[in-house]
């Protein structure tokens, strides 16, 4: 039997077996685990609450919330949104109330992937968090505020879980290679620091992901664990070909790293932009969609300050429906620096938003009865029309005096142009109309 149980432990994958089993062996997470932080008062008084984790994949979710049922002597039971459903809820609610009644014991409720449950299925933990059958940790990669719905976040404190710097993974690697009892240590592994390195930051991030590197390095330099084989630079780089860059299309780092670029962009910085625009193909953004984005910063950042911005745009994501990838990507690129090292005006983006408001506030406004079209006998013989002045046949094309905005609302200014670039010119020449029509 204790043979059976030693296979079993060696078959599980390295990352589990070098989960943390105390506070002290966790890296990382300082900002909630240093002493006097809120999750850290937590696991040191035992005293468990409802709460949702909320980090990237490989952060220690799982990890925190075994840690928390340990440290309050619960009861830990474990359910995965994947497969989960309400049956295997009220399955939990039944263990739990047996815990209490029989064994005086608490229970700790995990949920994993908790997003994937919809709203209705997370109504369903309610009335057992509220009266304390259980208390309730949820583990999520997708932002709380969209995917969990508000009675669940008001009874449950969110704490946001940080990728693990490179640094911070290459101590676990060590730790791996070190530990006899549950890592690589027995086989007596050599490898290079800088090779640790590689490991570490090809593992961007992901605890998991960067023990699953060194795990298969391992199992290539040393075939049937061998003992004392050393893993070599040509090994590392097989087990990280490829690369992995995290990226959730449609989640939160779609939308920071497509804010990242609109803010790069107009901020002046092309090579910035750049980046954030090489970030996002490289994670498998549709490009249309950036291009859809860099259209829409032309004329929001860029305007009436460089109208060649927008045909640009509008151009590059032309050309990059005739061409594809990855040839298409160079006229969007071709864009984004352009749009970057133009000069900048938010003028006409700032003078719609001031229209828009005034119509919400405004009303239906009457058309002046000079400035309405009169196609029929009818709409002359009411005055349609009468009074109208035509531009081109006056003085400088221009019927100075002449109102184009509704009776009794006066002549608000929208548009105030930006002194840079073209504007400086329209400025000047609006200027002299403006006082003309007065």
């Amino acid at each position: 039997m204790k043979r059976t149980r030693e296979a079993t432990a060696e078959s599980r994958p390295l990352a589990d077996r070098m989960r943390p089993r105390s506070l002290d062996e966790i890296v990382g997470q300082d900002h909630l685990l240093a002493s006097g932080r809120p999750l850290h008062a937590a696991l040191a008084s035992g005293q468990a609450h409802s709460c949702i984790l909320w980090g990237p994949p490989g952060t220690g979710k799982t990890t925190l919330a075994r840690l928390i049922a340990a440290r309050s002597d619960a009861q830990f039971i474990a359910l995965s949104a994947v497969m989960a459903g309400v049956k295997d809820v009220r399955a939990a609610v039944d263990r739990a109330r047996e815990a209490r009644a029989e064994r005086g014991m608490g229970t700790i409720l995990f949920l994993d992937e908790v997003h994937r449950f919809n709203k209705a299925q997370q109504d369903a933990f309610l009335p057992f968090v509220e009266d304390g059958t259980f208390v309730f940790i949820g583990a999520t990669t997708e932002n709380p505020s969209f995917e969990l719905n508000n009675a669940l976040l008001s009874r449950a404190r969110v704490y946001v879980l940080k990728p693990l710097g490179a640094p911070e993974i290459r101590t676990l690697l060590e730790r791996a290679l070190r530990d006899v009892e549950r890592g690589l240590g027995a086989r007596r592994l050599d490898i290079d620091a800088s090779l640790l390195d590689e490991l570490a930051a090809a593992a961007d991030g992901d605890a998991r992901r960067g023990l699953n590197l060194l795990e298969s390095a391992a199992d290539l330099a040393a075939p049937g664990a061998r003992e004392g084989a050393r893993i070599e630079a040509e090994v590392v780089r097989a087990v990280v070909a490829g690369g992995y860059r995290r990226f959730d299309r449609q989640g939160d780092l779609w939308y920071e790293q497509i804010s990242a670029l609109h803010k790069s962009l107009r901020g002046s910085d092309p090579d910035a932009a750049l980046y954030w625009f090489a970030r996002m193909l490289d994670g498998g953004c549709d490009p249309r969609y950036i291009a859809r984005r860099v259209v829409r910063m032309a004329s929001e950042d860029i305007g009436n300050a460089d109208p060649r911005a927008l045909h640009l745009a509008l151009d590059a994501a032309e050309v990059y429906e005739r061409l594809g990838s990855p040839e298409g990507e160079l006229a969007l690129a071709q864009a984004v620096v352009y749009l970057a090292c133009a000069a900048k005006s938010n003028a006409v983006y700032v003078a719609l938003d001031r229209a828009m408001d005034d119509v919400r506030r405004r009303g239906t406004l009457e058309v002046p009865i000079h400035l309405r079209n009169a196609p029929t006998g009818l709409m002359r013989g009411l005055g349609y029309g009468r009074d109208y002045r035509y531009d081109h046949e006056e003085a400088g094309a221009h019927a100075e005096g002449q109102r184009y905005f509704p009776e009794g609302m006066g002549a608000p200014v929208y548009y105030e142009p930006a002194p840079r670039g073209l504007e400086i010119r329209i400025a000047e020449r609006l200027a002299e109309l403006r006082k003309n029509r007065k």
